[in-house]
């Protein structure tokens, strides 16, 4: 695609630190690879697996480096070995395979997200595509197209595993009918895979038991509530079994099962507002609470790796609380407590005796420990390795959790960070108000934690105050929090972020004539609300992937999200009809673009199935037509979001120094990180940035 303008030629080093001013942290450290991450420990307990960055072999002569997964024995962390050999994208997510002897990972192409489920040897050789399925046969025998006239190609989904069949697993792949994933066993040896369950009409998941038997699917209903369908007494026959209100869709599902299978959790919010964890007996229907929280929805359980039993369970409202209900692993927790307030139970050996351990932490890398549990006293926790490394030595600062009252008295949890040194000894706000980033999550049903955040860093480096808010719609604090954001893109959402703003302004936290708004995906689409529903409050905005038009969100979504529209025409606006059309274009930016006066940075990735590119280039073009100055920065190679880590540190480096002319902050010079990226810089420029070759 051609270039809508050439990148402008400005050249300019940057915002120095002074000798006396806190340290630039370089953007290599905090958007650049992990040493190692995502860590887990197999099975039978002998051996860690980790991400981390392994070079080309096909270019051994570039720089660039991807992750890939490593394995190591649990004894020896030093000695590593590589069991994947991805040279593009990396590999994000992976599995051990229940005989300890293969990785399962998944991978797209360029961030289509039409992932493939592979399986890897730990002891080497090729990796086996589990799901080499590349088109969908219309009723013409021919592939099947979208509305861009591109042949849709499947996506994989990994279901469950069971350690009685080892070699085999469950996946869901939508190679029959692009909107439904069928259900398969798959031998992860051969590749064999066979056909299990066809799915219902408007099947959006499936729940099995621990012996890979089907015993629901999850359907969307027309209200926006989801039915539960058992199998039948005749094949390919389904019966309603369990029915969620739309009210309750949100905040209840399956949890899993004992090991005999005979009893189900659930996180449910039925007759009451948060989801506690309940247990089900299925052959009577005897329900019984096990844990629960008055102020935060259940956000994780720790099960018993054989027998199934939940062991404790987390709430989060501002930070991640533990709650032991086996009394068998107290002692164990109160060891693992001391290494960290804030820690995860990462994975645990099948005989219990070896578990993996991650302590987070908000202003330092966060750390990988081996426990082996020791009679009658367990052995202390062995460090295996740090996150970063890197970070031990830089500038960071701490994250405040906060609650922020909306205008109509909701609480919403929030996260501060504020400029090292910018809090005189004594006090709690900085000596006068500072520029500040307004930082808006995706989803929007999702939701911001304590922890550590590279943005929020890099923010607070370069002298802004950062505020995340969990705004309504927010996932984990109850039902009425979430409800409360029915049809409210743009409307009471947006006005919780404007209180949020109001909040810190009133507080001294924030300069009000210098306050920026930025986000991903729902968050970028905060970012164009804030600049065209509320026009004077934002000095800038930066917008990553964010949709600009609701209507044609809606009308361009994967195929496979189409069971859940059900649940998009009540949450956000039914564009199904006339009256719904116009709800939604006046809930869209794009509608007011003449409204936008403030600088504009927008960065997506070309390959994005959820929030189609052409949600930025409509705004672009709409912009340029009206002579508005914005930034716009595409990637070829990306999707929802940037996966490479030059493609990140190339955007961000955009993205401080566009901050840095409305806000005034520090940048560290950009350098040749554009150049080293795949960035394509369609209109505009900011300090630094030469001008890009067309691609």
């Amino acid at each position: 695609m051609p270039l809508v303008s050439s990148a402008l030629l400005t050249v300019s080093v940057g915002a120095q630190p002074k000798p006396t001013e806190t340290p630039l942290i370089p953007r290599a450290v905090l958007f650049g690879n992990p040493d190692r991450a995502r860590a887990a420990l197999s099975p039978d307990g002998k051996m860690v697996s980790f991400l981390a960055p392994s070079k080309s072999e096909a270019k051994p002569e570039s720089s660039a480096s991807v992750l890939n997964v490593w394995i190591t024995p649990a004894d020896e962390p030093a000695k590593c070995s590589t069991v994947t050999t991805d040279s593009r994208r990396g590999i994000s997510r992976y599995w051990w395979s229940q005989d300890s002897k293969h990785i399962l990972y998944l991978q797209d192409r360029e961030g289509d997200e039409n992932w493939h489920i592979y399986s890897a040897a730990i002891d080497g050789g090729a990796a086996t595509d589990l799901t080499p399925f590349e088109e969908i046969p219309g009723p013409d025998g021919k592939p099947l197209t979208g509305r861009d006239g591109k042949p849709l190609r499947p996506t994989a989904r990994l279901i469950a595993t069971d350690p009685d069949q080892p070699t085999m697993v469950m996946v869901a792949v939508n190679n029959r009918d692009p909107r439904l994933h069928d259900l398969f066993n798959v031998d992860i040896t051969t590749g064999a895979c066979s056909l299990i369950e066809k799915a219902p009409e408007n099947t959006v998941d499936w729940v099995v038991d621990n012996s890979l038997s089907v015993r629901y699917a999850v359907t969307f209903a027309d209200d926006g509530g989801q039915v539960w369908l058992r199998p039948g007494t005749t094949a390919g026959a389904w019966e309603s079994s369990v029915t969620l209100s739309a009210e309750d869709a949100l905040t209840s599902g399956p949890v899993g099962f004992t090991a005999d299978n005979q009893t189900m959790y659930i996180q449910d919010s039925r007759g009451r507002d948060t989801a506690a964890l309940f247990e089900i007996q299925l052959s009577s229907g005897r329900k019984t609470l096990i844990a629960q929280d008055q102020t935060a929805d259940l956000a994780d359980v720790l099960v018993h790796p054989t027998t199934k039993k939940v062991q404790a369970v987390t709430f989060n409202r501002l930070k991640a609380d533990w709650v032991v209900l086996d009394e068998s692993i107290r002692d164990d927790f109160k060891v693992i407590s001391a290494l960290g307030p804030d820690f995860e139970v990462v994975s645990r050996s099948r005989d219990d005796k070896t578990w993996l351990i991650l302590v987070n932490d908000d202003d330092g890398p966060n750390a990988y420990y081996l426990y082996r549990r020791g009679e009658p006293v367990p052995r202390p926790p062995v460090l295996l390795f740090n996150d970063r490394s890197a970070l031990s030595n830089q500038p960071l600062v701490p994250m405040k959790p906060l609650i922020i009252k909306s205008r109509d008295g909701l609480e919403m949890v929030s996260y501060l960070s504020l400029p090292k040194g910018s809090i005189p000894t004594g006090s709690t706000r900085p000596s006068k108000p500072l520029p500040m980033v307004l930082l808006v999550h995706g989803g929007p049903w999702a939701r911001d934690e304590w922890g550590y955040n590279s943005l929020h860093q890099l923010l607070a480096n370069r002298g802004y105050a950062v505020l995340s808010v969990n705004y309504r719609g927010s996932t984990g604090f109850g039902k009425a929090f979430i409800n409360a954001a029915r049809r409210e893109w743009a409307g009471k959402m947006h006005d919780d972020l404007i209180d949020a703003v109001k909040w810190a302004v009133d507080e001294r936290i924030a300069d009000k004539s210098k306050i920026a708004i930025m986000g991903g995906s729902y968050g970028g689409y905060a970012a164009l609300v804030g600049l065209t529903f509320t026009p004077d409050t934002f000095a800038c905005g930066v917008d990553i992937v964010g949709p600009s038009n609701l209507v044609t969100l809606m009308e361009s979504i994967p195929e496979y999200w189409k069971p859940g529209m059900a649940m998009w025409r009540t949450r956000v606006g039914d564009v199904s009809t006339p009256e719904g059309r116009d709800f939604l274009k006046s809930r869209s930016p794009l509608s007011f673009v003449d409204k936008i006066s403030r600088p504009l940075l927008i960065g997506h990735g070309a390959n994005d199935p959820r929030v189609k590119i052409a949600e930025s280039d409509q705004i672009v073009q709409a912009l340029q037509a009206r002579s508005v100055p914005v930034t716009y920065v595409v990637y070829p190679d990306e999707g929802h979001g940037f996966m490479r880590p030059e493609n990140r540190a190339a955007f961000f480096g955009i993205a401080e120094a566009f901050l840095s002319q409305s806000l005034g902050g520090r940048f560290e010079p950009l350098g040749d990180a554009v150049a080293q990226s795949t960035a394509q810089v369609r209109a505009g420029t900011v300090p630094g940035l030469k001008g890009t070759p067309q691609r």
